[in-house]
């Protein structure tokens, strides 16, 4: 029988073993206040990507800088998420909490009252801060509240958050621009923040315990080139549509420091005081899982990014129905998250992630002999299923690559796989756009998506080979 440390309401540990089915209900008060949460700063890190256009009109700026509104707010979470494995042990829940929704709300507050260019992209930097936190605080209070057998089901839930909130955000804000100004995308999404955190702040109790680990300064000095130079270099790349000198100067000081980053960790884990603990990676699920996910962002990321061009510049949809066309697969992935986590927690990893990841392959491959006289409905049918197959990734890789650590890597291995979500994200968005640009120069805009698309079902071939190594954590088992 193993037993989670949690407290009372007056912030005293007790125990709560966790073989019991039933969650109390201070429980699922913590874990329903962080999924509102979630939900609402991923919501707002895609609700930005139509605006750009008109944000370039009303504070009379260029694409290159506009751009950075996107770019600096994916910098700043790629170097704030390594640092949260030790803000996590470090920092009750309650003062993570207030911590995250605090940063996020004052950047969401100053966003809306932004005058100008600069002020607008620090409050996206001070919104990141808080978005950064969030996820982990999330992943690292279920794995610690949850009883074992009952994790997939829970983090069924947390796909609504990831996948479903990124799918919403373009719709909501094409809404938004249709009958209100820019502004309102703050506005709109600001009473939901404030809400979640006057809701935390009065019923979060505080799960876990805290370390005693010292901060390693230059440890946080060095997540800044290595995770944002990797991030910078490859997003700038995917963006330029070639590879120039400053984005691959800026991946190569990234690599180096990431380098620099990985044996700093390894000398301090022998002192047990790592910023990022890398010992997760002992535990050969956690790895598996880990690179399934890699390689799923990779694939969704581009997809993400290529199919609104698809939609836009072939079959000549504007924004608002863009954005309506990939809404049903984003709701898919949400909705069935729960659902594939209740199967998980009987059947295990296996044959759900198997299912996925072929799914990813046949509906990548669909999309690239995708031309000009390809049906709406038939691409709103592939990126359904698409989405299907990746909530049946997601949510066994999450639990099965997080249901082996013991409680002090708990932090530690919701930080990597959020890190590593990131940069998977942007190196996925880099190679796709890059040979989309080299193709379509040559031969044309469609042979460009296809060629694009075609390399993702060839990248998402590699998920069906991890899939077929998921095992039953002993999470999975119903211990």
């Amino acid at each position: 029988m193993s037993t989670d440390i949690t407290s009372d309401a007056h912030g005293n540990p007790v125990q709560a073993t966790s073989t019991t089915e039933k969650m109390p209900r201070e429980s699922v008060t913590v874990i329903v206040t962080l999924l509102v949460a979630t939900f609402v700063v991923i919501l707002n890190e895609t609700i930005m990507n139509v605006a750009l256009q008109r944000l370039m009109t009303d504070l009379a700026i260029d694409a290159p800088t506009v751009q950075w509104l996107s770019t600096g707010f994916m910098l700043t979470m790629a170097v704030v998420i390594p640092t949260t494995g030790f803000i996590l042990q470090r920092l009750t829940t309650r003062a993570v909490f207030l911590l995250a929704m605090g940063l996020f709300s004052g950047g969401t507050l100053l966003a809306a009252l932004a005058p100008g260019f600069l002020v607008l992209l620090l409050a996206r930097i001070i919104q990141a801060s808080g978005t950064a936190i969030m996820l982990p605080l999330l992943m690292t209070t279920i794995l610690t509240l949850v009883p074992l057998s009952r994790r997939g089901a829970v983090m069924g839930n947390v796909t609504i958050a990831i996948s479903v909130a990124p799918a919403l955000g373009p719709t909501v804000s094409g809404i938004i621009l249709d009958h209100f100004t820019w502004r309102f995308m703050f506005i709109f999404v600001l009473p939901v923040a404030l809400a979640a955190l006057g809701i935390g702040a009065r019923y979060l109790s505080n799960v876990g315990e805290q370390g005693s680990i010292k901060l390693d300064f230059l440890s946080v000095l060095l997540t800044v080139p290595a995770f944002g130079g990797v991030v910078y270099g490859l997003s700038q790349i995917g963006g330029n549509g070639g590879a120039t000198a400053v984005p691959l100067a800026a991946l190569a000081v990234g690599v180096v420091c990431l380098a620099v980053f990985v044996l700093r960790q390894l000398k301090l884990q022998k002192e047990e005081s790592p910023l990022l603990d890398l010992r997760a990676f002992n535990f050969r699920m956690f790895t598996v899982s880990t690179l399934l996910m890699v390689v799923a962002m990779m694939a969704l990321f581009g997809g993400v990014i290529l199919l609104p061009l698809y939609l836009q510049n072939v079959l000549h949809l504007p924004p608002m129905e863009t954005g309506l066309a990939l809404l049903p697969g984003g709701l898919a992935m949400g909705m069935l998250g729960p659902v594939i986590g209740r199967i998980f927690d009987k059947v295990g990893p296996l044959p759900l992630t198997v299912t996925g990841s072929v799914l990813m392959v046949l509906t990548l491959w669909q999309f690239s002999v995708l031309n000009q006289s390809s049906q709406v409905w038939w691409v709103i049918a592939m990126h359904v299923l698409l989405s299907f197959g990746l909530a049946l990734l997601f949510t066994p890789a999450f639990t099965t690559g997080l249901n082996p650590l013991p409680p002090h890597l708990y932090s530690h291995g919701s930080a990597i796989m959020s890190t590593l979500q990131q940069v998977a994200g942007a190196a996925g968005t880099a190679l796709l756009i890059s040979i989309f640009a080299v193709v379509s120069a040559a031969s044309g805009f469609v042979a460009g998506m296809q060629a694009a698309f075609l390399t993702a079902a060839v990248i998402a071939v590699i998920a069906v080979v991890l899939s077929a190594m998921m095992r039953k954590t002993e999470g999975a088992a119903g211990h």
